[in-house]
């Protein structure tokens, strides 16, 4: 028997864990680290769980994660709250449910200063009226309605602007089973203005005692004659999407004065059902105004929108279907180029390192599962990701692996889309993270950073990738790093939490390459 080679501390099968070291099982079997509790915190805000893994169902993965928040919260409380501030008002999540989640865990499971704290962060972190009505039903399974709540509750309509709370009446009337009047009736908030309370009041009631612009204009829509007049009354009244009757909304005309002031997100989502109707055509004027907006900065920044928003966007207006395969249309070429530039905008202007990259793209089995809730999987994000190195970087090797390494022909010339392709359908095989790192080592090529982009379910190989990592940097004589890029909101990584040329980043949201440059460079 081979003793030396069964319990080996420089190179251990993935399937073992190394000696000496912490490390526990993964999902798939392999031994890998656990991060620490505020880092999967982190991992859940931003990745959420709804999509689940590979390995690991919706249901499990969310009990996991929440049970992290839960102990996290008994601790430090009014550090969680402030946490979840941080991540949803930055935008650095896709989707805003992981942090409304965990706010209503802090407003019911913690002690008296963190729920005072939480319904406090109420407003920053519940926006909209969506929020409002999940925060509201995930409370209801948690905790009874007390004061406090109640008056967080009120606290929301009173202190939004009448204009504002008007549109958020008309547009977000009913979600998660919960209303504009249901709250209202619970909380029974004194109003702040007469206003309020004449808008409270037809929210509640159906009554409406003193004028409301976007009431009214709603009521006179509803009785418009024709196509011309029913987006004249919007356009005057800058009504949103929502308070149009189905009838109006397969009319370009209408969908032009929608588009005159619609926010910038809602333009993103409705840019099929533009081109459908034909406002959208090449040349066009309306085509025009949505080129200026994608190819904002500024106005991307200040709306908030992820870039994941952005690539589930180019990738379905692309393809000329829905994911779901309801309604087609042809996409104006022009588009397209816009929101394939757009997904780089998205992310601050990133100053080249000057360093030799690797990038390794794990298209595993594993890597084929959908991300966040949407269609896109988690092979696709990476792939995604890498490019925003690929067109930083001037020395970038991009590779694909699972149990082989192959070759990924990236270039900063390259549209999204296509880039897309290369990983879309070539997801195969077992996982080994260590492969960048043997591979570089076997071919003597000198890298400065590895990035791996991977789910860290890795299990299968000869070595672990952090002693794979030590090989390389002692047969190299370079002091190589590893940047290891989760794409799902797991609680483990291939990354030495001891080796300080070793970092983990979340996901993709805005500020990872920022993170990425300063780790490369120090």
């Amino acid at each position: 028997m081979k003793y030396a080679k069964l319990f080996n501390r420089f190179q251990t099968p993935q399937s073992a864990p190394i000696p000496g070291s912490n490390q526990v099982r993964n999902a798939a079997g392999g031994f890998v680290w656990t991060l620490d509790r505020w880092a999967v915190l982190d991992r859940f805000l931003i990745l959420g769980s709804e999509s689940g893994t590979y390995y690991a169902s919706p249901v499990v993965l969310t009990q996991e994660n929440a049970a992290n928040v839960v102990a996290l919260i008994q601790e430090h409380g009014e550090k969680v709250v402030l946490r979840i501030c941080e991540v949803s008002l930055e935008g650095r999540a896709p989707r805003n449910d992981p942090a409304i989640f965990a706010l209503a865990l802090c407003a019911s499971l913690g002690n008296d200063q963190t729920r005072a704290a939480a319904l406090q962060a109420l407003p920053y972190v519940c926006r909209i009226g969506t929020h409002l009505f999940q925060f509201a039903e995930i409370c209801n399974g948690l905790r009874g309605w007390g004061r406090g709540l109640r008056r967080a509750i009120g606290t929301w309509y009173n202190a939004k602007p009448i204009a504002d709370l008007e549109y958020q009446a008309i547009k977000y009337k009913q979600r998660e089973g919960w209303s504009h009047a249901d709250l209202l009736r619970l909380a029974h908030p004194v109003p702040a203005s007469p206003s309020h309370g004449a808008l409270y009041k037809w929210i509640v009631d159906g009554e409406q005692t003193e004028p409301l612009p976007r009431i009214e204009a709603m009521a006179r829509l509803a009785k418009a004659a024709d196509a011309n007049e029913a987006a004249e009354i919007v356009r005057m009244a800058r009504l949103p999407r929502e308070a149009v009757p189905t009838e109006w909304l397969t009319d370009a005309a209408v969908w032009e004065a929608l588009l005159e002031q619609m926010p910038m997100m809602a333009m993103i989502r409705n840019l099929a059902t533009m081109t459908r109707v034909g406002l959208l055509t090449p040349g066009s004027e309306a085509t025009r105004m949505v080129l200026a907006e994608l190819g904002s900065a500024n106005r991307i920044r200040k709306a908030r929108i992820h870039p994941m928003a952005i690539l589930l966007a180019q990738r379905t207006y692309a393809a000329g279907q829905g994911h779901r395969g309801s309604g087609t249309w042809a996409p104006v070429p022009a588009v397209v180029d816009a929101l394939d530039q757009s997904f780089a905008t998205a992310f601050d202007n990133v100053e080249p390192t000057g360093k030799r990259y690797l990038l390794g793209v794990d298209v595993s089995g594993s890597m084929g599962m959908p991300v966040n809730g949407s269609p896109i999987t988690a092979c696709e994000i990476a792939t995604a990701m890498a490019m925003i190195t690929v067109g930083t970087e001037t020395n970038v090797t991009p590779m694909a692996f699972a149990d082989e390494f192959r070759q990924l022909p990236l270039s900063r010339r390259m549209r999204l889309d296509d880039a897309l392709r290369h990983t879309r359908d070539q997801n195969f095989g077992r996982t080994d993270c260590s492969l960048p790192m043997q591979y570089a080592m076997k071919n003597w090529l000198p890298v400065d950073v590895f990035v791996v982009y991977t789910d860290n379910e890795t299990w299968f190989g000869r070595i672990h990738p952090a002693q794979a990592l030590v090989q390389y940097r002692e047969a190299m004589g370079i002091d190589a790093k590893l940047i290891v890029v989760g794409v799902t909101a797991t609680a483990c990584t291939i990354a030495d939490p001891n080796d300080r040329g070793m970092l983990d980043v979340v996901g993709f949201d805005t500020n990872v390459p920022t993170v990425m440059r300063e780790f490369a460079i120090a």
